[in-house]
């Protein structure tokens, strides 16, 4: 029995301690196995041998336990070892269901989470390696884990009784490439973590702290089903490097903005856990630790390993140090000498070594264990009341306040205002009585009936443009833990009828906070540094709502929630299965509007059977399909093909007697080239991922074949990335001396210039080629000669155009709205009004008087905003977004907005598909009129 419960939980038991009392066997040292000390200078251990030396441990002692929570994006097994008292250890069902029980507050009555709290062991994540190339954290956990299993004091002991530890493993892929690339060189002085070759993640770099509440990674999908799914953690500590320059590391206290969706006790703890780390270090001796000010860290994103947790409940940990196997040093930065109370104690300028950063990690962590342990009942009751709190909140009217609603309740007191005479203490901060308004404006505005938070979201299921993209929105939403409902049979709310089918995400569970944080827009604060000076940079982007940016089409239920319906079990594997519609036997129509057409358009090209782009509407058995909806002849491959794909890809086909009427685009097989460079380009990598996705053929292509010129033999696409000419307006990064590189890299280094690579392009679109280029490559367009202008310029004295000021213009990172031109071959398939990602991106205009260029979705508002943070917004109205461009025989479009964005914003790949496949078709044929 108890090993079908564990094999439930989804974990892998791969290694468990023989012992059932106390330790009887010598636990091996790290060195016997890795051959040197982790923490040594210019050592690092890769992931195999450090799972070896875990392998051997997890079979001497009896208080871990080592399992695999699944396999990586290049098929390693992802390891987390569960340290423990031995007694613990023999019982860890059962405090994993505390856990659980407390987490999800269903159910339970104060008094029993109370007793529940008194029986369970508080749960602590702690994670290393997120980033391979911060390598500080990794080899730290070695030690600790050592620590741990070996050590007998006081503390420890207490530790071990009084918690659970799961020490995970974040990216072994990442750790592997990164080490065995520092130790490459014999020379130790030639060692540097600075220059890998590719990507430390399969697919997507760094972004792979990016990437939690979509959960496309495999990696992010094992972390988030053990510490929302299985293990629910009352405390995660995710650990990061590099601190600030000229201190050793940031803790928490976190800066403003925080999300306001999140309960309010998860800050408070938050704040309290990190001032019990940095009081720890200062009890030590351990100076160079700063908080709040001291780095632009915050809780307002949701998508980090930390920052996820917020919105689950669970009090989140991120520190960022200092650290290398090579020797480095401490700078003096003078103001960073005077202590304040966001960094008390100060560290001297001086020579630093890798075990110092080791050793700051191992207390940091046990300051956290000692938490836990000492606050043990009041961390898992705490978890609990915020749970019983959300499940309050959402079967209730409550409200979210934003800063939208200030606003609204700073204007309706304008009216009313009266001179209160004020007070002597109104030149003090948080005692101006000039602030006071109308207690009646609490119920009035802020509590607004109109502005409630949703009671339920129900998608219904026959109104979704797109519905297997509706199922990966929902995936996202059950990886991370959130409760989904299938209605199985019809029913009617609120004077509405919903099909049999349609999904219901309710409010009333404990992690409400994510809900709303996938649902509804976010609303960042104004924030800049003081009165008509420059914006504050965020610590990431400001407005990301999932459902926005996957078009999901729901209702918001204001007044209640309909009844229960079951609850959907797991991940849905595939969407609900399509239908053939019809018996003709000429071919079969399909709609442009699912991405998951192009995965059925590649199959079949890849079998060389013909596939059309109808260019006019059509209606289909009662069904009007807009523009561009696919016309695939009968015979060969083709039936096959399309009935694999409505039973396993939740496409409708209409089998028809005769060909539509009306003019067609005949697709071909086309060989796409995808600009890449040496070290790997994250949006790059995003765009693999998708590719391999929705089944395109690819092949990576770096500067120096560009520059070689000759493109057209080989490639008929090329596709540019928004960050492969250089990321957010800086350079590309420095690369290394191919003299310093194995012979297999060397082809990878290089960058595209104005000067070597523009030229090549140019010609290759002269001679019938496609260039695509997103998001900061659109600049290309100019450079080979499209008749464009950034539009967020103005003219200087000198006559050059220059970016607007950001305090003029400023959109960090959020979801913006745009119109879009469906008739246009380039937007097929996408609705009129669309939901985009924009990141302070250039748009466009066209060069009065000059040809060849077309618009085909653009900013139609001077208020866009959906979700985030728009400053200067009108700016953007009546500029384009996506440009269709001719150049002799060949096309350029322009993809300003971020079309691939972390893979998120999935009708926008449409436009990145469409161009794909359109572009050749159009070779050597005139450009469009323009609109």
């Amino acid at each position: 029995m108890r090993a079908l419960m564990l094999a439930a939980t989804g974990l892998s038991i791969v290694f468990a301690s023989g012992a059932a009392t106390a330790q009887s066997r010598t636990v091996t040292d790290p060195v016997a196995v890795l051959k040197t000390k982790p923490g040594s200078d210019y050592f690092l251990a890769n992931y195999k041998q450090i799972v070896s030396w875990l392998q051997q441990v997890s079979q001497e002692s009896d208080r871990i336990k080592l399992v695999s929570i699944g396999k990586t994006a290049e098929g390693r097994e992802q390891y987390m070892a569960i340290i423990s008292s031995p007694e613990n250890i023999r019982n860890l069902d059962r405090y994993r269901g505390i856990s659980q029980q407390l987490a999800l507050a269903k159910g339970l009555t104060d008094a029993q989470a109370k007793a529940l709290a008194d029986q369970g062991k508080a749960v602590v994540w702690i994670d290393a390696g997120l980033h391979a190339t911060e390598v500080v954290n990794a080899q730290s956990h070695v030690q600790l884990i050592h620590e741990m299993l070996t050590r007998t004091d006081p503390e420890t002991t207490r530790i071990l009784k009084d918690t659970v530890g799961l020490y995970v493993f974040a990216n072994p892929d990442g750790l592997d490439l990164v080490a065995d690339w520092y130790m490459r060189p014999t020379d130790k002085a030639k060692r540097s973590t600075n220059t890998i070759p590719v990507l430390y993640q399969k697919y997507v770099g760094h972004d792979n702290n990016r990437d939690s509440y979509a959960s496309h990674q495999p990696e992010t999908t094992n972390m988030n089903r053990a510490a929302y799914r299985e293990w629910f953690p009352q405390i995660l500590y995710n650990q990061h490097q590099t601190g600030p320059v000229g201190t050793v590391v940031f803790i928490p206290p976190f800066r403003d903005p925080y999300n306001f969706n999140n309960e309010p006790l998860v800050i408070n703890q938050t704040d309290a856990v990190g001032t019990a780390m940095h009081a720890r270090l200062v009890a030590q001796g351990k100076g160079g630790s700063v908080s709040r000010s001291g780095a632009p860290y915050s809780t307002w994103f949701n998508g980090g390993v930390r920052t996820v947790g917020y919105f689950h409940n669970q009090v989140g940990i991120l520190t960022e140090i200092i650290g290398s196997p090579t020797p480095m040093e401490i700078p003096l930065v003078p103001a960073k000498q005077l202590a304040t109370s966001d960094g008390v104690m100060t560290i001297a300028p001086q020579k630093w070594h890798f075990q110092q950063s080791i050793d700051y990690v191992k207390e940091m962590s046990r300051a956290i264990l000692d938490y836990a342990s000492r606050n043990r009942e009041t961390v898992l009751f705490n978890r609990y009341v915020m749970g019983r709190n959300q499940i309050q909140k959402g079967s209730e009217d409550s409200w979210v306040v934003t800063p939208k609603r200030i606003d609204a309740v700073k204007a309706a007191a304008e009216s009313l205002k009266k001179d209160g005479g004020g007070s002597a203490l109104d030149d003090l901060a948080g005692y101006n009585t000039r602030d006071i308004v109308p207690s009646s404006l609490y119920k009035t505005v802020l509590q607004n009936p109109q502005y409630r938070a949703p009671r339920a979201f129900v998608l219904p299921v026959d109104k979704q443009a797109d519905l297997p993209t509706t199922v990966d929105f929902l995936n996202s939403l059950i990886k991370t833990g959130v409760e989904v409902e299938q209605a199985d049979r019809p029913f009617t709310y609120g004077g509405k009828r919903y099909a049999a089918g349609s999904y219901i995400v309710r409010s009333d569970q404990a992690f409400r906070p994510h809900v709303l944080d996938m649902f509804e827009p976010q609303d960042h604060p104004q924030d800049f540094a003081y009165l008509g000076g420059p914006p504050i940079r965020p610590y990431d982007i400001t407005g990301y709502t999932l459902a926005y940016q996957m078009n999901v089409t729901f209702d918001r239920l204001l007044d209640g929630a309909p009844q229960h319906f079951p609850v959907v079990a797991d991940v849905i594997q595939t969407p609900p299965t399509g239908r053939v519609i019809g018996k003709g036997g000429a071919g079969y129509v399909v709609s442009h509007a699912t991405n998951n057409s192009f995965i059925l358009t590649n199959r079949l090209l890849k079998a060389g059977t013909p596939i059309y782009w109808l260019t006019q509407g059509v209606t289909v058995a009662g069904e009007q399909l807009a523009p561009g909806a696919l016309w695939i002849p009968a015979g060969g491959q083709a039936d096959g093909i399309v009935e694999t794909a409505v039973k396993t890809l939740g496409i409708d086909a209409h089998a028809v007697a005769a060909k539509p009427a009306g003019e067609t685009v005949k697709l071909k097989a086309v060989r796409i080239g995808l600009v890449d460079h040496y070290g790997g380009s994250m949006a790059s990598g995003w765009n693999r991922w998708i590719f391999e996705k929705y089944e395109f053929p690819y092949t990576r292509v770096y500067p120096q074949e560009l520059d070689k010129g000759g493109l057209n033999a080989k490639y008929d696409v090329l596709v540019f990335q928004s960050d492969v000419l250089g990321r957010e307006g800086r350079p590309p990064q420095k690369q290394p001396d191919a003299a310093d590189l194995p012979a297999e890299w060397r082809p990878t280094l290089g960058h595209v210039t104005s000067e070597k690579t523009v030229p090549q392009l140019t010609a290759f679109t002269k001679a019938g080629g496609t260039v695509i280029a997103v998001g900061g490559a659109t600049r290309l367009g100019a450079e080979m000669g499209l008749p464009v202008y950034n539009a967020l310029t103005s003219v200087d004295a000198s006559g050059k155009r220059v970016p607007l000021p950001s305090t003029k213009f400023y959109v960090p990172g959020s979801v913006l709205q745009a119109k879009v031109d469906p008739s246009d071959p380039l937007a097929y398939g996408i609705p009129e009004t669309l939901d985009i990602f924009y990141n302070n991106n250039p748009t466009y205009a066209a060069v009065p008087g000059q040809a060849g260029v077309r618009r085909v979705a653009w900013f139609a508002s001077d208020d866009p905003l959906r979700s985030g943070w728009a400053w200067g917004q009108k700016a953007l109205n009546n500029t384009a977004m996506v440009i269709d461009g001719t150049l002799g025989q060949g096309r350029v479009y322009l993809l300003a907005n971020e079309v691939t964005q972390r893979g998120q914003p999935y009708p926008s790949f449409k436009f990145l598909f469409n161009a794909a496949l359109y572009g050749p078709t159009q070779a050597g044929q005139p450009a469009r009129p323009a609109d």
